[in-house]
């Protein structure tokens, strides 16, 4: 018989995306020397997150005034987003979440004001750091049937699934890049889940995987192996957080969520991404007009 430990476990969550931001720019809003900005007549603060990955589109025709060299209608990147309600942006996730001016690309100052479109965009999934355990319930309803025609008790026979969490972790909240000792660049902290259950228009959805076995060893990239991934995947909505503070004690996050749409318990190997680089351009490398995922053997 084999025994798992929880300590083989680990969750992953993706950026949802969500309803469109529309503001107005105008010169004034824009400040070169920062590499910052913000909407004359939007309070993004609550709106966007550190992290997001998102595309500013110009819909008052025209090209966007915005970063320095680009001379497009839209443009698509990471932002940061400081204590008042200041936008930076990055071309990397990892860079977002440090802040730092001096990666942030450069902007110009617009000759004129322009009406601009946000819309986040769905990322790639990042672990959750420092988390000490979660726990996922799923639910079947039963529904009376009786009543129904044929063709609806076929449909509901066999009831509603439905199901909710717990996420249990350590609160982290870190304005400079991961010491790549501690953490991988680019994790998630708890300081995420706990924005998306006050977040607003865009809502507090997220895509969540929650891994009950991961192997230790490179085995998992082989869709042929003995070691592979089981994990739950599904979409979810964050209904409650609780950030516990008592003396002498850590700072800890208890985020509370229930699922939407279709659950799955799924064995194998975690879906992969098709290779891009930081263009987000699909190459073709070797002249054979074919996609190859990350961890396929070529």
């Amino acid at each position: 018989m084999t025994v798992y430990l929880g300590d083989s476990g680990a969750v992953q969550i993706k950026r949802k995306s969500g309803e469109p931001i529309r503001g107005r720019l105008e010169p004034s809003d824009v400040s070169v020397e920062k590499r910052r900005f913000s909407l004359a007549d939007h309070d993004i603060q609550g709106e966007l997150i550190t992290g997001d990955q998102v595309d500013i589109l110009r819909t008052d025709g025209g090209n966007l005034q915005l970063v320095a060299g680009h001379d497009y209608p839209d443009w698509r990147g990471y932002v940061f987003i400081d204590q008042l309600g200041g936008i930076r942006l990055y071309e990397d996730f990892a860079d977002s979440l440090a802040g730092s001016l001096d990666f942030g690309y450069e902007l110009v100052e617009p000759s004129e004001n322009q009406q601009l479109e946000i819309t986040t965009r769905s990322s790639t999934y990042n672990y959750v750091g420092k988390v000490v355990s979660y726990e996922l319930t799923t639910e079947r309803e039963t529904v009376d049937i009786t009543q129904l025609g044929n063709q609806f008790k076929q449909q509901y026979e066999a009831g509603l699934i439905s199901g909710q969490g717990q996420l249990n972790c350590f609160f982290e909240y870190r304005t400079i890049e991961c010491d790549p000792f501690s953490c991988p660049p680019g994790t998630e902290y708890s300081m995420y889940l706990a924005q998306l259950c006050i977040r607003l228009t865009q809502g507090a959805d997220f895509i969540g995987r929650y891994f009950i076995y991961t192997p230790d060893s490179d085995d998992s990239l082989d869709a042929t192996g003995d070691q592979q991934s089981v994990w739950y995947d599904a979409e979810c909505v964050v209904t409650n957080c609780t950030i516990s503070v008592a003396a002498s004690e850590a700072i800890e996050a208890t985020i509370n969520f229930v699922t939407t749409g279709q659950i799955k318990l799924l064995t194998g190997v975690p879906p992969s991404f098709l290779l891009q680089e930081d263009s987000s351009l699909i190459l073709q490398e070797d002249g054979v007009s074919r996609l190859v995922l990350a961890g396929q053997d070529v």
